[in-house]
């Protein structure tokens, strides 16, 4: 094989982008108190820094994918790396709040690219067997170390040079990533697909989720019942009504909705609607917390949520040994109790508070928990799947985790600022938050209660016997 088909080199670039992408969901919540500080942003209009990356990267998700199918693989991953990368420039340089929520906004659209482009780059390198195992195993570690780097990085660049600059680190990276993959990645498309892509699915239901976040947080301000409140659940209500139109009349739709009588899919999508929901908020409140009433530096920010990353890999491969023992099904369960205990230890949260003895028996029961849950989920979510729909079953899990957290963050924001008397006093800030926790502990239980009386024993019998017959863990961590 010559030098520009070298598939680990090919391995190495796409995972080089897609650890940029997974770099931002930890680096960005470093930095949250410092741009709070330097923009003057309220905490409702802070959380669109999170969730108007997430609304985009989860709305335009299944679309990337297809694109890439359809246009050239490589053609939408280097599309994706110049978006992400200009994007983040354009970050760095934001004068002002509203522009740079508009440019994360045009990040995570660049990464609704990236993601599903370079793990069918990875698939159409590899060939099935144990090359494809070897990079795929590279692939998760790519998931779990990049959150972790993040951290501290993030920490790191905020305190020594400036938040700017958890942006601007990606610049050079993406140009060498453009650089090496014109070259050395090869480029693939699907020559069977339909010549045709539904943008119009994309943008409705991206524009209605961004609609209802809208109106959900500036309910407080508005009212509930207020016209603006109410006009925006109603433009809502329309697109998502047109989403579904679209997609029942397409020839190719975005997401083609039989699939949702699949028991195990309509039930693993709608747990891990909930379960984000309530852990995306969970790392926004407590990197308020950390820093802004612990007075923890951004290094000691990054650096005491470690913790949290070991929890998650501690709890995935506890759930690698119990799913063959306990059940696909009884697995998660434990996991999410677990989780929603931690989620309730965070109201003894006060403004004198200390972090060894408040916050982390608390972190790590929720990570330990979410380990526990997000294995034997994902398994639920893309095993037993026909070929044709493994694509759009894995799609699909990943735009409810990002829409499922946006979602819960702007509802447990609006619940928070809503229960905060005095936005100048610690002590009445820290109530507002109790009650997003204790809101997060209510959407975890959801979850709980979804996966009881959607999924039954025998739905999940074909995946435990699989697991029970491996000689090798179901599920790499």
């Amino acid at each position: 094989m010559t030098a520009q088909r070298n598939p680990w080199l090919v391995l190495v670039l796409v995972c080089m982008a897609q650890f940029m992408v997974v770099l931002d969901a930890t680096i960005v919540n470093v930095a949250l108190p410092s741009i709070q500080r330097d923009l003057a942003m309220s905490e409702a209009d802070l959380q669109w820094i999170v969730n108007a990356y997430a609304l985009m990267f989860g709305g335009f998700l299944l679309l990337g994918g297809r694109a890439g199918d359809l246009l050239g693989r490589k053609r939408v991953f280097l599309v994706g790396v110049v978006v992400f990368t200009f994007a983040s420039l354009l970050n760095g340089l934001a004068p002002s709040s509203e522009i740079l929520i508009v440019f994360r906004g045009l990040q995570g659209l660049g990464a609704a690219m990236i993601a599903p482009a370079a793990l069918s780059i990875i698939t159409t390198t590899f060939e099935e067997g144990a090359e494809r195992t070897k990079a795929m195993g590279v692939w998760a570690a790519i998931a779990v170390g990049g959150g972790a780097v993040g951290l501290v990085l993030g920490g790191v660049l905020v305190e020594w040079l400036s938040w700017p600059w958890i942006f601007f680190v990606n610049v050079p990276v993406g140009i060498a990533v453009f650089a090496a993959s014109m070259r050395f990645v090869p480029e693939s498309r699907d020559e069977h697909a339909h010549r045709s892509f539904d943008l119009g699915g994309a943008v409705t239901v991206t524009a209605g989720l961004v609609a209802l976040v809208y109106g959900i947080v500036k309910a407080q301000e508005k009212g509930w019942g207020s016209v603006h409140t109410l006009g925006f659940a109603l433009l809502s209500a329309t697109l998502l009504t047109a989403f579904v139109v679209i997609e029942r009349r397409s020839a190719e739709p975005l997401v083609r909705l039989s699939i949702f009588r699949v028991r195990t899919i309509r039930a693993a999508n709608v747990v891990m609607l909930f379960v984000a929901s309530g852990i995306f908020a969970m790392f926004f409140f407590n990197t308020l917390y950390i820093q802004r009433v612990l007075g923890f530096s951004p290094i000691q920010a990054g650096l005491a949520f470690l913790p949290f990353t070991a929890g998650i890999i501690i709890g995935a491969g506890l759930a690698q040994r119990l799913v063959p023992k306990l059940g696909a099904r009884e697995v998660p369960l434990i996991g999410m109790t677990m989780a929603v205990a931690g989620l309730l230890l965070f109201l003894r949260l006060q403004p004198d508070g200390q972090y060894l003895t408040d916050l982390l028996p608390a972190m790590i029961l929720v990570s330990i928990g979410m380990g526990l849950t997000f294995v034997p989920v994902t398994l639920i979510a893309t095993s037993g799947i026909p070929p044709d729909d493994a694509g759009l079953a894995s799609g699909l899990f990943n735009t409810s985790q990002q829409v499922g957290g946006a979602l819960g963050l702007a509802v447990l924001t609006t619940i928070a600022v809503g229960h905060t008397s005095d936005a100048k006093s610690l002590a009445s800030i820290v109530h507002g938050w109790q009650w997003a926790f204790g809101g997060a502990a209510v959407l975890v239980t959801l979850s709980l209660v979804v996966l009881l009386a959607l999924l039954r024993k025998q739905d999940v019998a074909r995946i435990e016997e699989e697991a029970r017959t491996d000689d090798e863990p179901v599920f790499a961590s």
